[in-house]
């Protein structure tokens, strides 16, 4: 009897269930509306200049006082929409303090597009930022106004704040990469190879067969995705699930945590940013063989001279 993982019976199950699915941008179920969660009036209580991208020019209007999160995009950009805490991205933020309007952290603004990480990893810096990105656009300037427990106490205590003291941040969304892999899925007649099979949220489950794994390197595409072509000497953005093939077992995964990015291996030179591949790895050398699925989520782009 094929061994698999009640993971990823209710993955498959969930991908079965998987109907009638709503075209616009969701974040944790909900449909994406920015417009009816933010507060304009936030954006009155500074001015900011400076384009997107560079260290913005901040007045604020102290003293700043809002009992919720709060924040208004100055700045809608039209690239695409932030729909997971693990999604990743690239953005750069300015705190100031609501009642001094003294500035108390900037990020680098430097256009370095390596900087990639994702909501969840802002979150755990500032708790407030997960409500203030969530559903945002790529190319937005964002300000908001993030009460204490928003800002969280360790900085507030750090920033030697008063414990009521609110805090305005200006935050920049400079690139946003695709959640998982998305494009055209491609048929394998390939025997004896893993099956993937993907929850709503893309996640790969990964069912594996109790034959013998392949004696020499196998190399298929799931998805085609209709993005970028991947080079030799490219970094990119992927995330990524492997599995022991003698014991079923996932041994790492990226997923729902932070993404990976780094040179593209051989395996993945060719291929498209959207696609899916699964790539399996013979034993050698005394490593077993594995199971690897890669979700090509973007190309950074090399920086301008």
């Amino acid at each position: 009897m094929r061994k698999t993982s009640a993971v990823l019976a209710t993955l498959s199950l969930a991908v079965l269930a998987l109907t009638g699915c709503s075209s616009a941008p969701t974040f944790a179920g909900a449909v994406c509306d920015r417009s009816a969660a933010s507060t304009p009036s936030v954006a009155e209580s500074v001015t900011v200049e400076g384009d997107l991208g560079d260290a913005p020019d901040v007045t604020v209007y102290s003293p700043v006082n809002a009992k919720k999160t709060s924040f208004a995009d100055v700045i809608e950009g039209d690239g695409r929409t932030l729909t997971t805490t693990s999604q990743p991205m690239v953005l750069d933020v300015a705190f100031y303090g609501g009642e001094s309007g003294d500035k108390l952290y900037e990020s680098e603004f430097n256009g370095d597009a390596s900087r990639v990480h994702s909501i969840a990893y802002w979150a755990e810096r500032s708790a407030g930022l997960e409500t203030v990105l969530e559903c945002a656009t790529g190319g937005s300037r964002i300000v908001a106004g993030l009460t204490p427990e928003d800002f969280g106490e360790a900085n507030v205590e750090a920033f030697g704040l008063a414990k009521d003291e609110n805090v305005v941040a200006v935050i920049d969304v400079q690139d946003v990469y695709l959640a998982h892999a998305e494009g055209a899925s491609q048929f394998n007649d390939a025997r004896g190879l893993p099956t993937v099979v993907r929850a709503p949220d893309g996640t790969p489950g990964v069912i594996i067969p109790d034959s013998a794994a392949p004696k020499k390197a196998v190399t298929q595409t799931l998805i085609q995705g209709d993005g970028e072509k991947v080079e030799k000497d490219s970094t990119i953005v992927t995330n990524i699930m492997a599995l022991g093939w003698d014991d079923k077992t996932v041994t790492s995964s990226s997923w729902g945590a932070e993404p990976n990015i780094g040179p593209a291996a051989k395996e993945l030179v060719g291929a498209t940013v959207g696609s899916q591949l699964l790539v399996v790895v013979p034993e050698a050398d005394g490593n077993p063989a594995t199971a690897i699925v890669v979700d090509i989520l973007g190309v950074v782009p090399v920086p301008e001279q």
